[in-house]
């Protein structure tokens, strides 16, 4: 499992205090990398880096924000090179085109969208001067699937799977890979509270119909997610790039 170990790596982590990011966090600093934990909520960044040791760190901020992006990064630069970049922060939002308000797009899109793009762009100088590096992108079987009630979150993913081809073949030949996850539904925070808000006291049979649209019958575990992420950015996968990974229970292919 050698193949697999991140040692000697700096690794940066959107979204790393909670959910899927945390997850890949937590397993980046099993396999030796030195991770900086990026989220909106400093308090709990600085809390997860304290957890997993091994020279975390945690930092504050806002992807969605220019300024937060680049103050984070400066950051970041003075404990050294940036190997890995996994762009993990996102929000959801359930809604039809009729249901969705012009707040509601405008905000997924300033966090799924231009946060993804700040951050690569804030993170790419410095894989360049370090001779090569390997992003990995947060995308959703909702990027290249119509699921129903999922309209701005869908247009949100699929740009961040374009964006994700297009920093694979512009970096190609700086030895910079760049492929992205698609993960069906995982069982996260966030769902425990949408299924809460949406179906109280239906909680069970909730949940039950969320893990259901899944042919294997089971929503994902962040784990699983953060597992895939390691092989894609460890240097076992370096013949890898430009590639969209849907991890998804079956989804696509056996319903």
């Amino acid at each position: 499992m050698d193949r697999f170990r991140l040692d000697g790596k700096r690794a940066v982590v959107t979204g790393g205090a909670s959910g899927i990011g945390r997850a890949i966090a937590e397993v980046f600093a099993e396999a030796g990398a030195r991770v900086a934990v990026v989220d909106l909520n400093g308090t709990s960044a600085k809390e997860a880096a304290e957890a997993f040791g091994g020279g975390a760190t945690g930092w504050e901020c806002n992807v969605a924000e220019k300024a937060s992006v680049e103050a984070a990064f400066a950051g970041i630069a003075t404990e050294g090179p940036i190997d890995v970049l996994v762009n993990s922060a996102g929000v959801a939002h359930v809604g039809t085109l009729l249901s969705t308000s012009e707040e509601d797009f405008d905000r997924l899109y300033r966090v799924n969208v231009k946060g993804t793009y700040l951050v690569m762009q804030a993170a790419l100088p410095a894989m360049q001067k370090a001779g090569g590096g390997a992003i990995l992108n947060m995308a959703s079987i909702a990027a290249t699937a119509g699921l129903p009630e999922r309209f701005a979150y869908s247009m949100t993913k699929g740009a961040v799977l374009s964006m994700t081809l297009s920093v694979a073949r512009d970096y190609m030949a700086e030895k910079i890979r760049c492929n992205c996850v698609s993960p069906a539904r995982v069982h996260t925070p966030f769902v425990d509270g949408f299924v809460a808000r949406t179906y109280p006291g239906h909680e069970a049979e909730a949940m039950a119909r969320l893990s259901a649209a899944q042919p294997i019958g089971r929503m994902g575990k962040p784990e699983e997610v953060a597992l895939l992420a390691l092989y894609l950015c460890s240097d076992a996968a370096s013949f890898v790039t430009g590639v969209d990974y849907p991890l998804d229970g079956g989804f696509f292919n056996l319903r």
